[in-house]
């Protein structure tokens, strides 16, 4: 027994010997196979990293840009003067500075930082300037490289953060639903002009969108044969644009697009505040638009008369479509005032092209508080500095905090769609300009 588990001792010994001879032999040859393989491997992979095109680094010298811009128009002695200023950035400087000021310290983006190198990054007032040059002249993103030194996807990132931070400090403040004060601004206005009861005029805009993916080309083509978006409006004698509404297909009409929009939900849902006008002794209680013919003939809705037959009828026509031209002078004075907004879009995001619109829209409208009196067609000041003495009125204790149901609803959008209200507010209307104006017609 012993000799046998002797023999069976040395056997295992000699077969581990030879098994670690054998993978130690194995291995080393493997082993050099293998490091070689990988060498070469990682020479080759070098060689492609250096064929590969490096990113290309232009030094702007981002600080000469700066001061260049500074010494231009925001020093004391600028070389540009303050009418300059307002023709290339569309607003007067103290509301320039203003938006920069806002957006540098509640904005990330905005805020000038320095890099590893101690370095100072791109001022506010360049990304700033390069956004409204973009959005104010709708050129391309690196139209601004040579004056202001940032490259073009800088200044691409610039528009973007712009108009997302102008939308969130101001949009609640400038695209707003008419306050009680400003809905009794309005109706003195409109009664002033001739229209109790009127606070605006509606009508909507195509955006042509140059870049609109082909699988939805045929949804925004119509007439023109190019891929439009829809921009309903409401603006007021001043030009400020109370309700806007973007994003449906050039396809729809202005009453397709009246169906979805949501210019009468705070009416509908009981929000809005009460309204009280007379007109040719008829009382009435639903503030209306002023539009052109293809909108319906709804209690919230005047339109011209096509074909006036008497002189009634060509002096209401004649007022109607002369007062209505405020929305279209709106989007005259937007379009020429931000040309990205009359140029086709460039941009493959609907969002983003949405966000454009909407901002250049809130500037708009802070343009239009600083500058109100420059250029509106209404002096109202004949009864702004006397007492109230119009029938519109707005009712400051009726509450819009009350709870709605479906048959409240249900019976404010019948009251806004009546027809035979319509058409007794139009007659009265006709009687109320003639003897408000007929006797300088007669005069004439």
């Amino acid at each position: 027994m012993a000799s046998s588990s002797h023999n069976t001792s040395e056997g295992v010994d000699d077969f581990d010997q030879y098994f670690d001879q054998y993978c130690n032999q194995y291995f080393d040859q493997n082993f050099d196979q293998t490091f070689e393989d990988m060498c070469i491997n990682h020479g080759d992979q070098e060689d492609t990293r250096k064929k590969r095109k490096k990113r290309v680094y232009i030094e702007r010298n981002r600080e000469e840009g700066n001061v260049r811009l500074w010494n231009d128009y925001f020093s004391e002695t600028p070389t540009y003067p303050q009418n300059l200023f307002r023709r290339r950035f569309r607003m007067n400087k103290p509301l320039f500075t203003r938006i920069v000021d806002r957006l540098s310290n509640e904005v990330e983006f905005f805020r000038q930082k320095n890099d590893a190198l101690r370095r100072s990054s791109l001022s506010p007032l360049q990304k700033c300037t390069a956004a409204i040059r973009v959005l104010a002249y709708g050129t391309a993103a690196d139209a601004v490289d040579e004056y202001l030194r940032l490259g073009e996807t800088t200044t691409r990132s610039c528009v973007e953060h712009f108009v997302e931070g102008i939308i969130y400090l101001f949009g609640d403040g400038y695209l707003r639903r008419p306050t009680p004060a400003d809905l009794q601004r309005l109706l003195q206005v409109g009664e002033f002009r001739g229209f109790p009861g009127m606070i605006g005029s509606i009508d909507c805009m195509h955006w042509e969108w140059k870049n609109c993916p082909t699988a939805w080309k045929g949804q925004y083509t119509r007439g023109s044969g190019k891929p439009t978006i829809v921009l309903e409006a409401v603006a007021s004698y001043d030009l400020w644009i109370w309700h806007a509404f973007f994003g449906p297909p050039g396809t729809l009409n202005d009453i397709n697009v009246l169906e979805r929009s949501p210019v009468f939900d705070d009416i509908i849902k009981g929000q809005a505040p009460q309204v009280t006008f007379s007109v040719n002794g008829s009382e009435y209680n639903l503030a209306y638009y002023l539009t052109d013919g293809i909108y319906p003939k709804w209690a919230t809705f005047i339109q011209s008369i096509p074909m006036p037959q008497g002189p009634k009828a060509v002096l209401f026509a004649q007022h109607q479509e002369a007062v209505r031209k405020d929305v279209e002078r709106a989007f005259g004075v937007l379009q020429a005032r931000f040309a990205i907004v009359k140029n086709p879009a460039l941009f493959w995001d609907k969002a983003k092209i949405g966000k454009i619109m909407r901002a250049c829209i809130i500037l708009h409208n802070m343009i239009v508080e600083d500058e109100r009196n420059g250029y509106t067609l209404v002096n109202v000041s004949e009864f702004q500095a006397g007492e109230d003495t119009g029938s519109s009125h707005v009712d400051l204790d009726y509450s819009t905090d009350m709870p709605t149901n479906i048959a409240n609803m249900l019976g404010v959008r019948t009251r806004i769609r009546d027809r035979q209200m319509h058409q007794q507010l139009k007659a009265d209307l006709v009687e109320h300009l003639w003897s408000k104006f007929g006797h300088d017609e007669d005069n004439n």
